[in-house]
């Protein structure tokens, strides 16, 4: 792997937190909308965007953390893409697989977590946000629903993905008071948005014309 970019001091790891895009499995929401192929077809595309971003980045080690079938073609795809580490999601909520991806993380410098639901996210951004961790515990990138798209870690705490009501508007909220009950410095960066909803494809059509075409 090439060597980390030269804006940050020392190496980040990059998690990506992934479920195999399966028809009907993924992206339910967008079904009506989509069709189950469909959304099947769009989480493919923001699945293999993420990782090309975070290979671009290169902070430091990138990690897919699947969930579900490790075979699928995507994934397969995401392997051709550069230096990969490929491994399961550990069982439990949300907050217990971004744990475990710390934890498991090689990465001297921290972690960023991520997910694929934010096509916007980019290389820059995390570029900015593993240069954060060089003076702050922790860096988040919110999104408008009131969750975030991007959790960066010095050191895994367990406390910072406690109390937290997952898939709702409150995880935001929560998430700063739980790391303010460890006494974190962090800092937060510009808000994006993701893919969850119909007006949302419209959005991201809008940016990226050829999803049309997947």
């Amino acid at each position: 792997m090439c060597p980390a970019n030269p804006e940050v001091s020392a190496q980040v790891g990059v998690a990506i937190l992934a479920r195999s895009p399966v028809p009907g499995r993924v992206k339910t929401r967008l079904i009506p909308l989509l069709g189950a192929e469909g959304a099947a077809s769009l989480q493919a595309w923001m699945l293999q965007r993420a990782v090309a971003m975070a290979l671009a980045a290169d902070v430091g080690p990138v990690t897919l953390w699947y969930e579900g079938d490790n075979e699928h073609r995507a994934f397969a795809r995401c392997r051709e893409l550069g230096p990969l580490r490929v491994r399961p999601q550990v069982t439990g909520d949300l907050g217990r697989r971004m744990l475990a991806a710390v934890e498991e993380s090689s990465a001297a410098a921290g972690t960023l977590v991520i997910g694929t639901d934010c096509p916007v996210l980019s290389a820059a951004h995390l570029r900015e946000a593993a240069q954060s961790l060089t003076d702050h515990d922790a860096v988040l990138i919110p999104v408008e629903d009131g969750g975030y798209v991007l959790i960066g870690m010095k050191a895994a705490a367990a406390g910072a993905f406690a109390g937290i009501d997952w898939s709702t508007p409150q995880v935001m909220a929560q998430t700063r008071r739980s790391l303010a009950a460890l006494g974190w410095r962090w800092v937060e960066l510009a808000n994006l948005w993701d893919v969850d909803r119909p007006e949302d494809v419209e959005r991201l059509v809008a940016m990226f014309p050829e999803i049309r075409d997947i």
